[in-house]
């Protein structure tokens, strides 16, 4: 990849055992710790950046801040070791991975959301780690296959937890930490709900989110949707010179998108799905990392046809600011349930996130497979994402928190981002420390649209005048409302979805004989587990030098696991 940190806990004849040092930027030997990086933003205000002095090094990849200081934040991480112990970023702000020796101890650290993850594999006596969790994973010389994780992988579009597609093969724990020997976790990504001004304090930290990263330099572009969060950039302090929005054939997202980006005096160009969408290749599903699938990075058949070097986009602020994974109420209509904006009040919380949230597909349900799959899905799945709030209790009292953190530990939307800082300079402000403190901070009842709303209106009271095709209403009750009445009357036309129909996508790039031309028994299973089935075969396959593995071994796993090599 074009952005990649990669490590062993060892010194730099270990570190080229695994790889050449002419393929990094910077390459630097602490005590402990050998560390390369690569990075169009290497050096740059807030950006990736190496700190050296003598035996005591410091390598941070991706996007960070250090608020109220001139020190660089890789300097910063060694300047408060002895101040701070191992949290020696709880200073810094942003989306980034810190290789960390201070000549007495050697560690690798995520920010607290862990928006850049940390692979790592001990199978060849080192322990290596990196971002890229392919090249980590081809250090491990003989692998196999978790069948735990390749049932959650199918059934929901992401590997849960720490785990991998791969046994040999681990991520740092969320929010926390990687030794030589072990693994740590901190304590930053804790829920602590308190009373204050929600939508002044919102207002004013997503200003200075973007303030912080107005200074990019070249041609700036934004990822813009006819919704509310990536208007945000250009309502606020942000220059944004183009404007790129991903849509459906004939759709009117693209149409609210331009009048939006004209309202600010931005261009627009609308990329209209044309076969195209789908990538399907390895050099697209690497971005999943194997433990995500790649349909969100949506863009990716689009990128050479933007003409920008920065590139901003609204990723997670559904999340973080507008309560994306917490649970509604509902009410019914005609036999059919409809979301109302308050919160539920009776619900199972790994139910909801299954169904509701993740990309859940029941394949108990789907005809013609056989072999030693869960024999029902759902619960298979609840009890997956149910493990998940086990293992995070610590980190929040409400079950609605739960859901929150269970929904940011696992999120299945990263290769998004992962694409967009492969291909630009790429900004993520809804990692920025004051914003995820504002959500750690703030009660879940107040994480909604309707805050984030009025916090634009804050900075900009003219952001809504255009208002996005499939929301006319400000209630959400009514909006739910309205579409039902579009979709069941026959002289109306129903909403349209933003993005454009996968199912109509696969069929238009006759997906079923360029991905599966052998094997006629997988052409009736649904799109999305299709799609699935492609990304888990194309990343391993390339592991296994280019040999993929049947679909029919995927789908019908043994009872543990499989060899991915061949003795």
């Amino acid at each position: 990849m074009n952005r990649e940190l990669f490590g062993v806990f060892g010194d730099s004849e270990t570190f080229s055992r695994f790889r050449s040092p002419s393929s990094f930027d910077r390459v630097v030997e602490g005590r402990s710790i050998t560390v390369g990086v690569r990075d169009v933003g290497i050096g740059m205000p807030g950006r990736t950046a190496v700190h050296a002095d003598g035996d005591r090094v410091c390598t941070l990849v991706g996007e960070a801040y250090a608020p109220g200081s001139a020190t660089s934040p890789a300097a910063l991480a060694l300047e408060r070791r002895d101040a701070s112990g191992f949290d020696a970023m709880a200073d810094v702000s942003g989306s980034y991975l810190a290789a960390v020796d201070t000549g007495e101890t050697a560690y690798v650290a995520t920010d607290p959301a862990r928006t850049v993850e940390c692979f790592y594999a001990d199978a060849s006596g080192v322990r290596v780690f990196g971002t890229d969790a392919f090249e980590v994973a081809r250090t491990i010389p003989d692998s196999t296959v978790r069948r735990d994780s390749l049932l959650e992988f199918l059934h929901l579009g992401v590997v849960l937890g720490d785990k991998t597609l791969v046994s040999e093969l681990h991520r740092a724990p969320f929010d926390g930490r990687l030794h030589a020997d072990g693994t740590g976790t901190f304590d930053r990504f804790v829920y602590r709900p308190t009373e204050f001004d929600y939508v002044e304090a919102l207002a004013g930290r997503l200003e200075r989110a973007l303030e912080r990263r107005r200074h990019l330099p070249g041609r700036k572009g934004l990822l813009l949707s006819a919704g509310y969060d990536s208007r945000a950039f250009l309502a606020g302090p942000t220059d944004v010179d183009a404007c790129y929005t991903v849509t459906r054939q004939n759709g009117r997202e693209a149409a609210v998108a331009a009048r939006i980006a004209d309202q600010y005096g931005s261009d627009h160009t609308a990329f209209e799905a044309d076969g195209d969408y789908l990538t399907t290749g390895f050099s697209t599903v690497r971005y999943g990392n194997g433990i995500r699938e790649s349909i969100h990075a949506h863009h990716a058949a689009f990128a050479d046809r933007m003409d920008v070097e920065t590139m901003y986009h609204g990723l997670l602020f559904d999340t973080f600011l507008r309560g994306h994974y917490l649970p509604r109420d509902e009410f019914s209509a005609l036999g059919h349930a409809l979301p109302r904006s308050r919160l539920a009040t009776d619900f199972d919380p790994a139910t909801s996130l299954v169904t509701d949230s993740f990309g859940f597909v029941p394949i108990s349900e789907c005809d013609g497979l056989d072999g030693e799959l869960p024999a029902e899905s759902l619960a298979f799945a609840r009890d997956a994402v149910g493990r998940e709030f086990s293992r995070l209790a610590g980190r929040y009292d409400s079950t609605y928190d739960g859901c929150a953190v269970v929904g940011i530990a696992n999120q299945p939307t990263a290769p998004f981002r992962t694409h967009l800082a492969d291909h630009f300079l790429e900004s993520f402000p809804a990692a920025d420390g004051e914003l995820v403190d504002w959500h750690l901070r703030t009660p879940p009842e107040y994480r909604n649209t309707r805050t984030f709303r009025r916090a634009l209106e804050r900075i900009d009271g003219d952001v809504l005048r255009h208002r996005p095709p499939d929301r006319p209403h400000d209630s959400v009750t009514l909006n739910e409302v309205e579409q039902f009445v579009r979709e069941r009357a026959p002289f109306l036309d129903a909403f349209e979805n933003a993005w454009p129909d996968r199912r109509e996508e696969y069929e238009r790039a006759n997906l079923d004989d360029e991905l599966f031309p052998d094997q006629p028994s997988l052409h009736g299973l649904p799109v999305l587990l299709k799609l699935r089935i492609n990304d888990a075969t194309t990343w391993l396959g390339r592991l296994e030098c280019d040999t993929e593995p049947e679909p029919a071994r995927l789908l019908s796993p043994p009872a543990e696991q499989f060899r991915l090599r061949s003795e």
